[in-house]
């Protein structure tokens, strides 16, 4: 189905050719005339399949429809900072010929920059639900003039924590009969469906190939292999198959930082992502990444919903998810919109465990190869793990919250296996002043009971005082 076959202004279409778009995805074919028709939609599909299209055609169209009664008059609601980036980046591109303001909502960036752009007024609104709530409680911006409500990735705000926040804020949107209601999402389980009943009207769930989780152009494949073999193993796969653009996920921000000296000290450039990095310096890691300037980036989950790179040719688990939906979405990450990747994951002797979770909720196996021996890159130069700081506080009897001001001393560095190591860093209790010190260690002495003495007692002092 082409664009130009369904009811969508002219604005609207302009914006779908500056975009590239010519035809309907699965999901658009399927979505798109239900939601134009003005009705709510609970949509699932595989990731990079155009669900954020899907909903921003339908916004605009709906906003360009009807008559300018406030601002805001859109909410889109998603869980990561990364998405709502990439959903502004999207909509201002397909919106770019409707005349309406965007304005994107979240933490680690400019807040009175943000506030102000709120206090101008804007049309739709993006935003996560931490600093959203935070402007509405201070009364920036009211939610009674929205007409379309978005939930994106609703089943990941479950995860994050985020249920408690997104309910306030359906709260306080007009009733759910006034408004448009869409949620999309990869995976739509039985509490995001309730969550759809209770604050949309009465959605029409579309599901797009449900039976196959993972995208069909996604070429995967497994390889078993030790913890201690995983990086040769790794090295020898990016020297084998000259990997343009790649992404390695990872599960721990430590193990990120470890695999990050390794590849870099071995030739290979790369960055890394996590929840710790700070949101500008994110998304200046993250534009080198699309530009080509980079051509590894390592992430934990993070990054591994919402957001759209373009050429992503290899996508690697070097640490297997522990949750079986995150493997489909950091699989996700390539061979998107009709394009070809591949996805190879390391199991070792941890991640093995979660395979069969991950083979069970895809509904397949994943395909197993062995690696040769030559495979494995074994005269690579070797790094120090990161440095770790050693809290004692923690350990010492009596320190708690109310201890003093800590105090580091850094230990001298000591070569292993021909590199440095770094130096490890502890922190031990301030110790207290002396006078505070003799304090705690004197004790109150018992006061002599008051009144006449017993009558031995008595007598004793008697005759000692004769003598």
């Amino acid at each position: 189905m082409h664009f130009n076959q369904l009811p969508i202004p002219e604005q609207v279409l302009r914006g779908i050719t500056d975009a590239g778009f010519s035809t309907c995805t699965p999901i658009q074919e399927q979505t798109l005339p239900i939601t134009l028709s003005g009705t709510d939609i609970a949509g699932q599909a595989q990731t990079g399949t155009g669900k954020t299209a899907a909903f921003l055609i339908t916004l605009f169209t709906r906003l360009l429809s009807s008559a300018v009664s406030g601002k805001p008059r859109a909410l889109i609601l998603a869980p990561t900072r990364e998405l709502v980036v990439q959903i502004e980046a999207d909509a201002q591109l397909l919106g770019a010929h409707c005349g309406l303001t965007i304005q994107a909502i979240y933490g680690g960036v400019d807040y009175m920059k943000q506030k102000n752009a709120l206090l101008d007024g804007a049309d739709v609104i993006v935003g996560t639900p931490g600093r959203l709530i935070d402007y509405l409680k201070q009364k920036i911006y009211s939610l009674k003039h929205i007409e379309v409500l978005v939930i994106d990735e609703a089943d990941r705000m479950f995860d994050l924590g985020f249920i408690a926040d997104l309910r306030f804020i359906l709260r306080k949107l007009p009733p759910f009969e006034k408004r448009q209601n869409l949620m999309f999402s990869a995976t739509l389980n039985p509490r995001v469906m309730e969550l759809a009943y209770e604050f949309m009207n009465t959605p029409t769930k579309v599901s797009v190939t449900p039976e196959s989780m993972t995208a069909e152009r996604v070429e995967q494949c497994l390889y078993h292999c030790s913890r201690k073999e995983k990086f040769p193993l790794l090295l020898g796969l990016l020297r084998r198959d000259g990997m343009a653009r790649t992404m390695i996920f990872i599960n721990t921000k430590r193990e990120a930082e470890h695999l990050h000296n390794l590849l870099n000290a071995n030739g290979f450039p790369c960055r890394v992502i996590s929840g710790d990095v700070e949101q500008r310096k994110r998304m200046r890691i993250l534009d080198d990444f699309k530009d080509g300037s980079l051509p590894i980036l390592i992430a934990t989950d993070v990054a591994s919903r919402g957001l759209h790179i373009d050429g992503v040719s290899h996508v690697i688990n070097y640490d297997l998810p522990q949750d079986c939906e995150d493997y489909v979405h950091r699989i996700g990450r390539t061979a998107r919109a009709g394009a070809e990747g591949k996805a190879i994951s390391l199991a070792d002797e941890d991640g093995a465990f979660y395979l069969e979770a991950i083979e069970e909720y895809i509904k397949a196996k994943v395909p197993t190869e062995w690696a040769d021996d030559d495979l494995y890159v074994l005269d690579y130069v070797r790094t120090a793990r990161p440095k770790r700081v050693v809290d004692l506080k923690r350990d010492k009897p009596g320190a708690g919250r109310g201890s003093d001001t800590s105090r580091r001393t850094t230990g001298r560095s000591a070569k292993v296996g021909g590199a440095k190591t770094p130096a490890v860093t502890v922190v031990t209790a301030k110790p207290a002043a002396e006078g505070e010190a003799e304090k705690k260690k004197r004790r109150r002495r018992k006061k002599k009971p008051t009144g006449a003495l017993p009558a031995d007692q008595q007598k004793t002092t008697t005759t000692s005082e004769a003598v």
